[in-house]
Protein backbone atom coordinates (compact mmCIF):
# COMPACT_ATOMS: atom_id res chain seq x y z
CA UNK A 1 0.00 0.00 0.00
CA UNK A 2 1.44 3.62 -1.32
CA UNK A 3 2.29 5.75 2.02
CA UNK A 4 -0.62 8.12 0.67
CA UNK A 5 -3.19 5.38 0.60
CA UNK A 6 -2.53 4.02 3.86
CA UNK A 7 -2.64 7.49 5.46
CA UNK A 8 -6.09 7.87 3.81
CA UNK A 9 -7.15 4.14 5.51
CA UNK A 10 -5.80 5.60 9.05
CA UNK A 11 -7.75 8.81 8.64
CA UNK A 12 -10.99 6.97 7.48
CA UNK A 13 -10.63 4.17 10.43
CA UNK A 14 -10.23 8.13 12.44
CA UNK A 15 -13.30 9.14 11.53
CA UNK A 16 -15.16 6.11 11.65
CA UNK A 17 -14.40 5.69 15.38
CA UNK A 18 -15.14 9.04 16.02
CA UNK A 19 -18.78 8.23 14.94
CA UNK A 20 -19.09 5.46 16.91
CA UNK A 21 -17.82 7.46 19.79
CA UNK A 22 -20.16 10.06 19.11
CA UNK A 23 -22.96 7.40 19.01
CA UNK A 24 -22.57 6.00 21.55
CA UNK A 25 -21.20 8.74 23.77
CA UNK A 26 -23.04 7.92 27.38
CA UNK A 27 -24.23 4.13 25.95
CA UNK A 28 -23.26 1.20 27.34
CA UNK A 29 -24.52 -2.48 29.13
CA UNK A 30 -23.42 -3.76 32.29
CA UNK A 31 -24.53 -7.71 32.10
CA UNK A 32 -25.43 -8.30 36.05
CA UNK A 33 -26.67 -11.81 37.49
CA UNK A 34 -28.18 -14.65 35.65
CA UNK A 35 -30.45 -16.74 36.70
CA UNK A 36 -29.33 -20.44 36.84
CA UNK A 37 -31.76 -22.52 35.67
CA UNK A 38 -33.40 -19.93 32.92
CA UNK A 39 -31.96 -17.38 30.51
CA UNK A 40 -32.85 -14.66 32.80
CA UNK A 41 -30.47 -11.93 33.48
CA UNK A 42 -30.25 -8.62 35.32
CA UNK A 43 -28.53 -5.57 33.87
CA UNK A 44 -27.95 -1.90 33.83
CA UNK A 45 -28.67 -0.31 30.34
CA UNK A 46 -26.67 3.59 31.05
CA UNK A 47 -27.80 6.45 28.80
CA UNK A 48 -26.85 10.06 28.56
CA UNK A 49 -30.32 10.62 30.22
CA UNK A 50 -29.73 7.93 32.81
CA UNK A 51 -29.26 4.28 33.48
CA UNK A 52 -32.12 1.55 33.16
CA UNK A 53 -32.37 -1.30 35.23
CA UNK A 54 -33.55 -4.56 33.69
CA UNK A 55 -35.36 -6.20 33.14
CA UNK A 56 -37.52 -3.11 32.59
CA UNK A 57 -40.84 -2.78 31.24
CA UNK A 58 -41.06 -0.16 28.42
CA UNK A 59 -44.77 1.94 28.74
CA UNK A 60 -45.91 3.40 25.37
CA UNK A 61 -46.07 6.79 25.10
CA UNK A 62 -47.02 7.25 21.37
CA UNK A 63 -47.47 10.60 20.80
CA UNK A 64 -44.71 11.72 23.51
CA UNK A 65 -46.99 10.83 26.34
CA UNK A 66 -48.07 7.85 28.16
CA UNK A 67 -51.52 8.77 27.80
CA UNK A 68 -53.29 10.92 30.54
CA UNK A 69 -49.98 10.27 32.81
CA UNK A 70 -47.27 13.86 33.95
CA UNK A 71 -43.86 12.94 34.12
CA UNK A 72 -43.84 13.62 37.22
CA UNK A 73 -46.11 10.80 38.00
CA UNK A 74 -44.26 8.44 35.42
CA UNK A 75 -40.94 9.20 37.61
CA UNK A 76 -42.83 8.11 41.09
CA UNK A 77 -44.14 5.29 39.63
CA UNK A 78 -40.57 3.95 38.91
CA UNK A 79 -40.80 4.41 34.80
CA UNK A 80 -36.87 4.32 34.09
CA UNK A 81 -37.73 4.65 29.86
CA UNK A 82 -40.64 5.16 27.69
CA UNK A 83 -41.52 4.55 23.97
CA UNK A 84 -42.44 7.45 21.36
CA UNK A 85 -43.36 6.51 17.88
CA UNK A 86 -41.58 8.44 15.10
CA UNK A 87 -44.66 7.74 12.80
CA UNK A 88 -46.77 9.99 15.01
CA UNK A 89 -44.10 12.68 15.77
CA UNK A 90 -43.43 12.87 11.95
CA UNK A 91 -47.28 13.49 11.28
CA UNK A 92 -47.86 15.66 14.62
CA UNK A 93 -46.46 18.22 15.46
CA UNK A 94 -43.75 17.15 12.98
CA UNK A 95 -40.39 17.03 13.09
CA UNK A 96 -39.48 20.22 12.74
CA UNK A 97 -41.24 21.41 15.90
CA UNK A 98 -39.67 18.86 17.88
CA UNK A 99 -36.18 19.96 16.72
CA UNK A 100 -36.94 23.82 17.31
CA UNK A 101 -37.92 22.38 20.90
CA UNK A 102 -34.37 21.00 21.44
CA UNK A 103 -36.11 17.52 21.36
CA UNK A 104 -38.56 15.16 22.37
CA UNK A 105 -36.85 15.44 26.33
CA UNK A 106 -37.17 19.43 26.58
CA UNK A 107 -40.59 18.76 24.31
CA UNK A 108 -41.86 16.57 26.90
CA UNK A 109 -40.49 17.94 30.10
CA UNK A 110 -38.90 14.27 30.50
CA UNK A 111 -35.41 14.56 31.80
CA UNK A 112 -34.76 10.14 32.01
CA UNK A 113 -34.51 7.92 28.56
CA UNK A 114 -36.65 7.99 25.68
CA UNK A 115 -36.98 5.00 22.71
CA UNK A 116 -38.29 5.70 19.47
CA UNK A 117 -39.27 2.99 16.99
CA UNK A 118 -38.56 3.34 13.40
CA UNK A 119 -42.10 3.95 12.62
CA UNK A 120 -42.02 0.96 10.46
CA UNK A 121 -45.24 -1.05 12.32
CA UNK A 122 -47.30 1.50 11.87
CA UNK A 123 -46.71 2.66 8.46
CA UNK A 124 -47.40 -1.30 7.38
CA UNK A 125 -50.44 -1.79 9.29
CA UNK A 126 -51.62 1.00 7.06
CA UNK A 127 -51.48 -1.14 4.06
CA UNK A 128 -48.80 0.89 3.05
CA UNK A 129 -46.88 0.45 -0.73
CA UNK A 130 -43.59 -1.67 0.70
CA UNK A 131 -40.55 -1.34 -2.35
CA UNK A 132 -36.62 -1.94 -2.00
CA UNK A 133 -36.61 1.67 -1.69
CA UNK A 134 -38.87 2.06 1.40
CA UNK A 135 -42.36 2.62 2.37
CA UNK A 136 -45.08 4.83 0.51
CA UNK A 137 -48.15 5.58 2.87
CA UNK A 138 -51.05 7.55 3.24
CA UNK A 139 -51.68 9.84 6.43
CA UNK A 140 -54.29 8.58 8.61
CA UNK A 141 -54.93 12.27 9.77
CA UNK A 142 -55.41 13.61 6.52
CA UNK A 143 -54.71 11.72 3.68
CA UNK A 144 -51.42 12.98 2.16
CA UNK A 145 -48.81 10.96 0.59
CA UNK A 146 -45.40 10.26 2.26
CA UNK A 147 -42.42 8.15 2.29
CA UNK A 148 -40.25 6.63 5.11
CA UNK A 149 -36.78 5.57 4.16
CA UNK A 150 -34.57 3.32 6.48
CA UNK A 151 -32.24 7.11 6.25
CA UNK A 152 -35.49 9.43 6.57
CA UNK A 153 -36.16 6.99 9.59
CA UNK A 154 -32.78 7.65 11.44
CA UNK A 155 -33.03 11.38 10.34
CA UNK A 156 -35.86 11.83 12.40
CA UNK A 157 -34.82 9.67 14.88
CA UNK A 158 -32.00 11.46 15.53
CA UNK A 159 -33.82 15.04 15.66
CA UNK A 160 -35.75 13.41 17.74
CA UNK A 161 -33.01 13.14 20.01
CA UNK A 162 -34.27 9.89 22.02
CA UNK A 163 -31.43 7.97 23.81
CA UNK A 164 -32.58 4.61 21.68
CA UNK A 165 -33.45 4.14 18.52
CA UNK A 166 -34.58 1.11 16.19
CA UNK A 167 -33.49 0.39 12.60
CA UNK A 168 -35.80 0.69 9.93
CA UNK A 169 -37.53 -2.90 9.25
CA UNK A 170 -40.50 -4.79 6.96
CA UNK A 171 -42.43 -5.83 9.96
CA UNK A 172 -43.77 -9.43 8.53
CA UNK A 173 -47.40 -10.05 9.44
CA UNK A 174 -48.38 -13.03 10.66
CA UNK A 175 -49.46 -16.41 8.69
CA UNK A 176 -47.63 -14.93 5.32
CA UNK A 177 -45.72 -17.87 3.41
CA UNK A 178 -42.04 -18.75 4.06
CA UNK A 179 -40.98 -17.32 0.76
CA UNK A 180 -42.93 -13.87 1.31
CA UNK A 181 -41.24 -14.29 5.06
CA UNK A 182 -37.81 -14.50 3.22
CA UNK A 183 -38.05 -11.71 0.95
CA UNK A 184 -39.26 -9.51 4.16
CA UNK A 185 -36.46 -10.98 6.03
CA UNK A 186 -34.13 -9.96 3.52
CA UNK A 187 -35.58 -6.41 3.00
CA UNK A 188 -35.11 -5.91 7.02
CA UNK A 189 -31.58 -7.04 6.29
CA UNK A 190 -30.61 -4.83 3.33
CA UNK A 191 -32.86 -2.19 5.58
CA UNK A 192 -30.48 -2.96 8.51
CA UNK A 193 -27.44 -2.04 6.37
CA UNK A 194 -28.99 1.34 5.51
CA UNK A 195 -29.94 2.09 8.79
CA UNK A 196 -26.19 1.42 10.12
CA UNK A 197 -24.79 3.81 7.34
CA UNK A 198 -27.08 6.61 8.29
CA UNK A 199 -26.99 6.21 11.73
CA UNK A 200 -25.40 9.44 13.62
CA UNK A 201 -26.64 9.82 17.14
CA UNK A 202 -27.84 8.07 19.93
CA UNK A 203 -27.68 3.94 20.49
CA UNK A 204 -29.10 2.08 17.46
CA UNK A 205 -30.49 -1.61 18.10
CA UNK A 206 -31.38 -3.71 14.73
CA UNK A 207 -34.21 -5.84 14.29
CA UNK A 208 -34.79 -9.67 13.81
CA UNK A 209 -37.49 -10.61 11.74
CA UNK A 210 -38.53 -13.60 10.25
CA UNK A 211 -41.99 -14.45 11.66
CA UNK A 212 -42.85 -18.24 13.23
CA UNK A 213 -39.87 -20.14 10.90
CA UNK A 214 -37.45 -21.19 12.63
CA UNK A 215 -34.44 -21.31 9.98
CA UNK A 216 -35.32 -17.63 8.99
CA UNK A 217 -35.38 -16.33 12.76
CA UNK A 218 -32.34 -17.91 13.50
CA UNK A 219 -30.78 -16.77 10.37
CA UNK A 220 -32.11 -12.97 10.99
CA UNK A 221 -30.49 -13.34 14.66
CA UNK A 222 -27.26 -14.09 13.22
CA UNK A 223 -27.06 -11.47 10.63
CA UNK A 224 -28.10 -8.78 13.19
CA UNK A 225 -25.90 -9.78 15.78
CA UNK A 226 -23.23 -9.87 13.58
CA UNK A 227 -23.57 -5.70 12.27
CA UNK A 228 -22.12 -2.91 14.41
CA UNK A 229 -25.30 -2.57 16.34
CA UNK A 230 -25.72 -1.21 20.10
CA UNK A 231 -28.42 -3.29 21.19
CA UNK A 232 -30.60 -6.01 19.47
CA UNK A 233 -34.61 -5.78 18.74
CA UNK A 234 -36.81 -8.49 17.98
CA UNK A 235 -39.67 -7.75 16.18
CA UNK A 236 -42.91 -9.39 14.49
CA UNK A 237 -43.95 -11.19 17.27
CA UNK A 238 -46.98 -9.18 18.38
CA UNK A 239 -49.01 -9.07 15.21
CA UNK A 240 -50.87 -12.18 16.08
CA UNK A 241 -48.71 -15.25 17.00
CA UNK A 242 -49.84 -17.60 19.77
CA UNK A 243 -47.99 -17.19 22.92
CA UNK A 244 -46.58 -20.80 22.13
CA UNK A 245 -45.25 -19.07 18.87
CA UNK A 246 -43.67 -16.23 20.64
CA UNK A 247 -41.78 -18.60 22.65
CA UNK A 248 -40.62 -20.58 20.40
CA UNK A 249 -39.27 -17.24 18.21
CA UNK A 250 -37.57 -16.15 21.55
CA UNK A 251 -35.98 -20.28 22.34
CA UNK A 252 -34.32 -20.24 18.43
CA UNK A 253 -32.92 -16.72 18.90
CA UNK A 254 -31.98 -16.01 22.37
CA UNK A 255 -28.64 -18.48 22.13
CA UNK A 256 -27.47 -16.31 18.63
CA UNK A 257 -27.88 -13.37 20.30
CA UNK A 258 -24.54 -11.65 21.98
CA UNK A 259 -24.25 -11.54 26.02
CA UNK A 260 -23.01 -7.78 26.11
CA UNK A 261 -25.26 -6.39 24.13
CA UNK A 262 -29.22 -5.39 25.57
CA UNK A 263 -32.12 -6.83 24.02
CA UNK A 264 -35.55 -5.46 23.76
CA UNK A 265 -38.69 -7.82 22.64
CA UNK A 266 -41.21 -4.94 20.72
CA UNK A 267 -44.98 -5.03 21.74
CA UNK A 268 -45.32 -8.08 24.03
CA UNK A 269 -46.11 -7.31 27.81
CA UNK A 270 -49.10 -9.35 29.33
CA UNK A 271 -48.16 -11.09 33.06
CA UNK A 272 -47.69 -14.35 31.86
CA UNK A 273 -45.64 -13.05 28.70
CA UNK A 274 -43.47 -11.10 30.78
CA UNK A 275 -42.69 -14.18 32.72
CA UNK A 276 -41.78 -15.84 29.45
CA UNK A 277 -39.64 -13.24 27.71
CA UNK A 278 -37.60 -12.52 30.25
CA UNK A 279 -37.07 -16.21 31.26
CA UNK A 280 -35.64 -16.18 27.37
CA UNK A 281 -33.14 -13.75 28.47
CA UNK A 282 -35.03 -10.29 27.26
CA UNK A 283 -33.77 -7.03 28.62
CA UNK A 284 -36.79 -4.44 28.16
CA UNK A 285 -39.89 -5.02 26.49
CA UNK A 286 -42.59 -2.40 25.50
CA UNK A 287 -46.57 -2.81 25.75
CA UNK A 288 -49.67 -0.51 25.32
CA UNK A 289 -51.60 -3.40 27.38
CA UNK A 290 -51.35 -2.13 31.05
CA UNK A 291 -52.38 1.38 29.94
CA UNK A 292 -55.14 0.51 27.45
CA UNK A 293 -56.99 -2.12 29.42
CA UNK A 294 -56.91 0.91 32.26
CA UNK A 295 -58.81 3.35 29.95
CA UNK A 296 -61.40 0.66 29.48
CA UNK A 297 -61.76 -0.01 33.31
CA UNK A 298 -59.62 -3.55 33.52
CA UNK A 299 -57.40 -3.22 36.58
CA UNK A 300 -54.72 -5.73 37.49
CA UNK A 301 -55.11 -7.80 40.45
CA UNK A 302 -52.39 -10.88 41.48
CA UNK A 303 -53.39 -13.49 39.33
CA UNK A 304 -56.42 -11.94 38.15
CA UNK A 305 -58.06 -8.70 36.40
CA UNK A 306 -61.32 -6.88 37.53
CA UNK A 307 -63.99 -5.01 35.21
CA UNK A 308 -64.51 -2.01 37.41
CA UNK A 309 -67.38 -0.84 35.20
CA UNK A 310 -69.33 -3.62 36.50
CA UNK A 311 -72.15 -3.34 38.75
CA UNK A 312 -70.83 -5.09 41.63
CA UNK A 313 -68.07 -2.43 42.66
CA UNK A 314 -71.17 -0.14 43.10
CA UNK A 315 -70.69 -0.02 46.42
CA UNK A 316 -67.36 -2.01 47.33
CA UNK A 317 -65.43 0.49 48.77
CA UNK A 318 -62.45 -1.18 49.61
CA UNK A 319 -59.03 -0.78 47.29
CA UNK A 320 -58.57 -1.63 43.93
CA UNK A 321 -56.12 -4.16 45.07
CA UNK A 322 -55.23 -4.82 48.75
CA UNK A 323 -51.67 -4.33 50.26
CA UNK A 324 -51.02 -2.08 46.90
CA UNK A 325 -49.59 0.70 47.84
CA UNK A 326 -50.27 2.94 44.76
CA UNK A 327 -51.44 6.32 44.67
CA UNK A 328 -54.85 5.54 43.70
CA UNK A 329 -55.21 2.28 46.18
CA UNK A 330 -53.86 4.80 48.87
CA UNK A 331 -56.63 7.12 48.20
CA UNK A 332 -59.71 5.98 46.26
CA UNK A 333 -62.06 2.82 46.75
CA UNK A 334 -63.36 0.43 43.98
CA UNK A 335 -66.73 2.36 44.21
CA UNK A 336 -65.67 5.64 43.31
CA UNK A 337 -63.73 5.02 40.44
CA UNK A 338 -66.39 2.49 39.26
CA UNK A 339 -68.41 6.17 39.68
CA UNK A 340 -65.92 8.10 37.72
CA UNK A 341 -65.96 5.57 34.88
CA UNK A 342 -69.91 5.41 35.12
CA UNK A 343 -69.74 8.96 34.18
CA UNK A 344 -66.99 9.28 32.00
CA UNK A 345 -65.19 10.93 34.53
CA UNK A 346 -61.49 11.74 32.70
CA UNK A 347 -59.79 11.45 36.56
CA UNK A 348 -61.41 7.54 36.39
CA UNK A 349 -58.73 6.98 33.41
CA UNK A 350 -55.66 8.24 35.13
CA UNK A 351 -56.38 6.56 38.49
CA UNK A 352 -57.09 3.30 36.44
CA UNK A 353 -53.25 4.04 34.71
CA UNK A 354 -51.35 4.96 37.70
CA UNK A 355 -52.73 1.60 39.27
CA UNK A 356 -51.85 -0.65 36.71
CA UNK A 357 -48.53 0.62 35.66
CA UNK A 358 -47.94 0.73 39.44
CA UNK A 359 -48.38 -3.25 39.07
CA UNK A 360 -46.45 -3.95 36.55
CA UNK A 361 -43.43 -2.08 37.81
CA UNK A 362 -43.66 -3.43 41.26
CA UNK A 363 -44.07 -6.84 39.33
CA UNK A 364 -40.60 -6.29 37.26
CA UNK A 365 -39.25 -4.71 40.66
CA UNK A 366 -39.71 -8.02 42.30
CA UNK A 367 -38.45 -10.16 39.25
CA UNK A 368 -34.95 -8.49 39.06
CA UNK A 369 -34.31 -9.04 42.73
CA UNK A 370 -35.76 -12.84 42.39
CA UNK A 371 -33.21 -13.81 39.30
CA UNK A 372 -30.38 -11.54 41.66
CA UNK A 373 -31.54 -13.89 44.12
CA UNK A 374 -31.67 -17.20 41.63
CA UNK A 375 -35.12 -17.58 42.79
CA UNK A 376 -36.89 -16.57 39.66
CA UNK A 377 -39.06 -20.15 39.07
CA UNK A 378 -40.14 -19.48 42.81
CA UNK A 379 -41.53 -16.35 41.93
CA UNK A 380 -43.20 -17.38 38.32
CA UNK A 381 -44.69 -20.09 40.36
CA UNK A 382 -46.16 -17.44 43.21
CA UNK A 383 -47.97 -14.83 40.30
CA UNK A 384 -48.76 -17.47 37.45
Amino acid sequence: MSPAKSHASRSNTGRDRLVQYERMRGFQFTLGKTDKTTRARTGIIHTANGDIRTPAFVPCGTQGTVKSLTPEELNTLGVQLFFVNTYHMYLRPGIEVVKKACGLHKFMGWNKPLMTDSGGFQIFSLGAKITDEGVEFKSHWDGTKHMFTPESSMEWQAALGSDIHIAFDDCTPYGVSHEKAKKSMERTHAWAKRSLKAHKQGALYGSIQGSVFEGLRKESAKFISGMDFDGIAIGGVSVGESKKEIANVLEWVTPLLPANKPRHLLGVGEIDDIFTLVAHGMDTFDCVQPTRLARVGTLYEKQSQIDITKARFADDFGPIEKDCSCYTCAHYSRAYIHHLFHVKELLGYRLATIHNLHFIHRLVDQIREAIAKNQFLDLKKEWL
